[in-house]
């Protein structure tokens, strides 16, 4: 892969320049990835959207079954969608943000799903792969 989907530029945009961030796979469990990660971002500003069939509440936030029912009921634009499953499942998340018109798609480390990235950049979405936002924020040292 190389840095195919991890343009330098593109993930300091992302860092700096979004706002809402509608985490794939975010449930209220506290020992997975995906909840540090949702939490490290909302410390830092960003509005997160937890995705999850069993998320009710999570850091304070509703929860919602698909994208399509997040995209429905938050009133503001979902500005990257981090998917936080298995990389079988991701190419499937790939597609329902390309189709609720989400900005980017962030997949986090040991999630490739190449085919899925292509698709998402044709349709017009950013696309990081295989990078965690927290080790990017810090490589960067952004405040």
């Amino acid at each position: 892969m190389g840095n195919a989907f991890a343009d330098e530029n593109v993930i300091r945009r992302l860092l700096t320049e979004t706002r809402t961030w509608a985490f794939v796979g975010l449930s209220d469990n506290p020992d997975r990835t995906a909840y540090d990660q949702a939490g490290l971002l909302q410390a830092r500003g960003k509005r997160i959207i937890p995705v999850h069939p069993a998320a009710e509440t999570v850091l304070g936030e509703p929860g919602y079954a698909t994208l399509a029912e997040a995209r429905e009921k938050v009133p503001e634009d979902i500005d990257v969608v981090a998917i936080y499953r298995r990389a079988e499942h991701a190419g499937q998340a790939v597609d329902e943000a390309v189709a609720i018109g989400a900005g980017a798609v962030w997949l986090p480390l040991g999630v490739v799903d190449e085919a899925a990235g292509r698709r998402a950049r044709e349709a017009g979405l950013d696309v990081v792969m295989d990078r965690c936002p927290g080790v990017e924020w810090a490589l960067r040292r952004i405040p």
